[in-house]
């Protein structure tokens, strides 16, 4: 295993991962610690966690993904973070890259890691996944997470970004259920999020943004080329938007 002259601190927020945390608290074993925000897990995803010792549990009760994920940015001592959700995995090629990344001098302060997805075992190339990327890797000293973000959490940078060659694994969904339940969440986080920034509820705005987010989805971003599930997963992403504008209006 290669040493660090940078130390990484492996960042995670959890609830009820048992049957993805050893996985991914295993991503992190060249991080010299690994803080772990956990929303009262009810399975046993802390009971498998203390078998690591470089884990600092933290318990706080959640009111948004943002304030979860800014508490372990505040718990970590490195500047350099790796924060990792509970469904990605690292391979063995952006393992290596981090390490890398974090030894060179002229790093950059944050990068862009791109995801390949699945749907159980089935990658889905399309669907708008081909353009997904997001932050994994930074220094706590120069982001945090925009505080007016409830879901699909926004990491404001104040310095310079790149982009990892090597992708991130992403099995964001089992199964279609989960999936479901995922979105409706998603969406009724998003919807108190816009009715806290003063946003007033309208049919014509709701329908038309659902109708427009599956034809995106379907057409605009190819998910026709992923089958069925390009179907499932467009369904869903308008299912979502559905969701935020129901919130909005209660």
């Amino acid at each position: 295993m290669q040493q660090l002259k940078e130390q990484i601190s492996g960042l995670i927020i959890t609830y009820n991962e048992e049957k993805n945390i050893q996985e991914v608290l295993e991503c992190f074993d060249f991080c010299d610690e690994i803080i772990l925000v956990d929303s009262f897990s009810s399975d046993k995803t802390l009971e498998i966690a203390r078998q690591f010792q470089k884990v600092k549990i933290i318990q706080n009760k959640f009111e948004d993904f943002t304030k979860q994920r800014n508490l372990a940015l505040e718990e970590a001592k490195n500047d350099w973070v790796l924060f990792l959700d509970g469904d990605e995995r690292i391979t063995p090629k952006l393992r290596e890259e981090i390490i890398e990344t974090v030894k060179n001098p002229d790093a950059k302060d944050a990068y862009y890691f791109y995801r390949i997805f699945f749907l159980g075992s089935k990658q889905i190339n399309f669907s708008g996944t081909q353009n997904d990327k997001n932050f994994r890797l930074f220094r706590k000293s120069k982001a945090r997470y925009s505080e007016n973000k409830k879901v699909h959490e926004t990491l404001e940078i104040n310095g310079t970004t790149g982009v990892l060659k090597h992708k991130l694994l992403h099995y964001s969904f089992e199964n279609y259920e989960q999936f479901r339940n995922k979105m409706l969440s998603y969406g009724r986080l998003k919807g108190q999020e816009l009715g806290l920034k003063g946003k007033k509820y309208s049919f014509m705005i709701q329908w038309s943004k659902v109708i427009f987010k599956f034809f995106k989805t379907y057409i605009l971003k190819l998910g026709i080329l992923d089958g069925i599930n390009g179907l499932k997963i467009s369904y869903l992403q308008s299912l979502y938007v559905y969701e935020t504008y129901r919130t909005l209006k209660q």
